[in-house]
């Protein structure tokens, strides 16, 4: 025979961790069902981002060692501290997203282990100097890349010094 319980003796037991009903073996009580449910969809949500995100990180073939060497153009010396932009440049000559950042040492120098061939987009910033901005095919395990930074040039302007229109 059955045991019955009232509901609210149902729920203390389950907050207990008894079983709902102590006659039928392999009953499995609420907390266990809750978890068991809770497990279940863990489960299908990882597989679900698992077949979701397959491929996406494929091996993309060789990779290089690329160092970069930024200098003054006007006396060879290195520049500190320069932003070095780097993005991948798809087939269609478009950059991809996102990209990475280094900035140079004390010596002018940066590098980045793990470029894969192909297309390589390298720009540099700093103050005081002309953006300097490039494409290179990256075909070598290692390579190294030096960039002259120019200063800037004098702005041509179709105004004089106080904003009337020169002839």
């Amino acid at each position: 025979m059955v045991q019955q319980r009232s509901l609210p003796r149902l729920a203390k037991a389950a907050r207990r961790g008894a079983p709902a009903s102590s006659s039928r073996a392999g009953q499995h009580t609420l907390l266990e069902l809750v978890a068991m449910r809770k497990l279940g969809f863990l489960l299908l949500l990882g597989l679900v981002s698992v077949l979701a995100f397959a491929g996406k990180h494929d091996y993309a073939g060789p990779e290089s060692n690329v160092n970069f060497v930024v200098i003054r153009d006007y006396n060879g010396k290195p520049v500190r501290n320069a932003s070095v932009v780097l993005h991948l440049v798809n087939e269609k000559g478009k950059q991809d997203r996102g990209g990475l950042e280094l900035k140079t040492d004390a010596d002018g120098k940066a590098n980045y282990e793990g470029v894969p061939y192909g297309k390589l987009r390298v720009q540099v910033l700093m103050p005081g100097f002309q953006t300097y901005g490039g494409d290179y095919d990256v075909n070598q395990v290692r390579m190294e890349i030096t960039i002259r930074m120019k200063r800037p040039e004098e702005q041509y302007s179709t105004y004089g010094p106080n904003g009337e229109e020169k002839k």
